[in-house]
C-alpha cells in the first residue's frame, strides 16, 4: 500500500472508532436508565398494617366524672354528752338498725323520769277538772248554781286539759332525746368512716358515723353542652374505672340536668349502676360514654384515616401494590379510637399505619417480619411480592 493511500485510511479508521465507542455509551446509558426504572420493593413491617374488619361500634359523647353510692347517710349526734361505746370499725357491714355507739344518757333517764311523773299530775288535774265541770253543768241544769259557774269549770277543764297535753309533749321529747343516745344504722350497708371513738365528748351535729349502701352506685359526670340534646334518660353508658381497666361497666342515665354549667359549658348527668357483688366502690374516677348510637359495621382505628383534607382517605395495600382510597365515614367511637366506614374499604383490606402511609402510590410492598407471615397481610404481600429467590 502506497504512502498516500495509507494517509487516507487513517481517518476514516479514527472516524470508525468513534461511532462504535459512541454507540456502546449509548447503549451502556440504555441499561444504566433501564436499571433505573426497575420497581423497587419496600419493606414494612406487620405493626404497620391492620386489617379492617366487622364490630359494634358505638357513637357518643364522652363522658367523665366519679362514682358515688345512691344511699349514703352521714350519722351526727343528735345529743350532747361523752360517747361511752362504740360497737362498729370502718369497713364492717351492718344491717338496718345495728347499733353503732352510744352516749351517756343519765341526766337525759331522770328528765323522763321527770317528764312522766308530770304527765301522771297533769292527767289526774284534767280528770278531776272534767268531774268538776260535769257537776257543775249537772246544777246548772237543776237551777243550783249561776251561769258564771259553769263557764269557770268549763274554763278550768280546758287548762288541765292543755297542761296534760303539755307533759305528754314534754314527755314525748324527753324520750326521743333519750332514744338519740343509742346510735343505729338507717339501712343495711356498709360503715365507711367512724369519726369518734369511746371517750369522745359530743355535742349536736358532731359527724360520727357515714354509713353507705354498696349494693347501687350512680356515675355523676358531664357531657359537652353541644352533645346534651343526644343524651336521653334511659341511654345506656359504657365507662371504665380507675383500677378496673381491665373490664368495662354498663349504666343507664337516670338524669340530666337541663342546665349547662355557666364555666366549663358542660352538661351533668347521673348514671345508675347496679352492684351487687360489691366489685365496686364510691369515690373511683370514671370514664366512658353515652352510647348514642350503637350498630355493626366496618371499623378501623382512627388513625389509618387521613382526615386532614377535604375528603379523608386510607392507604391500602392491594395485590402487594400501595394506593390511596377515598372513604366515606359513619360512627366515630371516640372512646377506643375507632371509625366507621361506609364506603371505600370492605372486611379483610389491608391499610397501612404509621410510617408507612408516607410509601408513594404504587410503590410494591412486601411484609420484613417473617414472624408474622401468618397475618392477612402478610399473606396478601408474599402471594403479590414473592422472595428474590423465586423471582429468579
Amino acid at each position: 500500500m502506497s504512502t498516500r493511500t495509507r494517509r487516507a485510511a487513517a481517518p476514516a479508521a479514527v472516524l470508525a472508532a468513534i461511532t462504535l465507542i459512541s454507540a456502546l455509551g449509548a447503549c451502556g446509558g440504555k441499561d444504566a436508565e433501564a436499571t433505573d426504572d426497575t420497581p423497587v420493593t419496600q419493606q414494612i413491617g406487620a405493626e404497620n398494617m391492620v386489617v379492617a374488619s366487622t364490630d359494634r361500634i358505638v357513637g357518643g359523647p364522652l363522658l367523665t366524672g366519679a362514682l358515688v353510692p345512691s344511699r349514703e347517710a352521714r350519722i351526727r349526734a343528735e345529743v350532747s354528752g361523752r360517747v361511752i361505746s362504740t360497737s362498729i370499725e370502718a369497713g364492717q357491714r351492718v344491717s338496718a338498725g345495728t347499733v353503732l355507739a352510744r352516749v351517756e344518757d343519765a341526766a337525759l333517764s331522770d328528765d323522763v323520769l321527770s317528764a312522766r311523773s308530770g304527765l301522771v299530775t297533769a292527767e289526774l288535774t284534767a280528770t278531776q277538772a272534767d268531774r268538776e265541770l260535769e257537776r257543775a253543768r249537772t246544777l246548772a241544769t237543776a237551777g243550783a248554781i249561776a251561769t258564771r259557774d259553769v263557764e269557770s269549770a268549763e274554763r278550768a277543764a280546758l287548762q288541765a286539759r292543755a297542761a296534760r297535753d303539755d307533759a305528754k309533749a314534754r314527755l314525748a321529747t324527753r324520750q326521743k332525746a333519750l332514744a338519740n343516745t343509742v346510735l343505729r344504722a338507717p339501712f343495711a350497708g356498709v360503715v365507711s368512716e367512724r369519726s369518734v371513738n369511746a371517750g369522745d365528748v359530743v355535742s349536736p351535729g358532731t359527724a360520727m358515723f357515714t354509713v353507705v349502701d354498696p349494693s347501687s352506685l350512680r356515675l355523676e359526670g358531664s357531657v359537652p353542652a353541644e352533645a346534651a340534646g343526644r343524651v336521653a334518660v334511659g341511654a345506656r353508658v359504657d365507662f371504665a374505672v380507675n383500677g378496673y381497666r381491665d373490664r368495662e361497666f354498663v349504666g343507664r342515665v337516670s338524669q340530666v340536668n337541663p342546665v349547662a354549667d355557666p364555666v366549663t359549658r358542660q352538661v351533668r348527668i347521673i348514671a345508675t349502676l347496679p352492684n351487687l357483688s360489691g366489685s365496686l366502690v364510691g369515690g373511683l374516677f370514671a370514664e366512658g360514654r353515652v352510647a348514642t348510637e350503637t350498630h355493626e359495621g366496618v371499623v378501623v382505628p382512627e388513625v389509618a384515616v387521613d382526615q386532614r383534607g377535604v375528603s379523608p382517605y386510607t392507604v391500602r395495600l392491594r395485590n402487594g401494590v400501595v394506593e390511596r382510597v377515598e372513604v366515606t365515614l359513619g360512627v366515630r367511637d371516640a372512646a377506643r379510637e375507632r371509625l366507621e366506614i361506609l364506603t371505600g374499604i370492605s372486611v379483610g383490606d389491608t391499610l397501612l399505619l404509621g410510617a408507612a402511609r408516607a410509601i408513594s402510590i404504587g410503590t410494591s410492598v412486601r411484609v420484613s417480619d417473617p414472624r408474622d407471615a401468618s397475618t392477612p397481610a402478610a399473606r396478601d404481600s408474599a402471594r403479590v411480592a414473592p422472595p428474590d429467590s423465586q423471582r429468579r
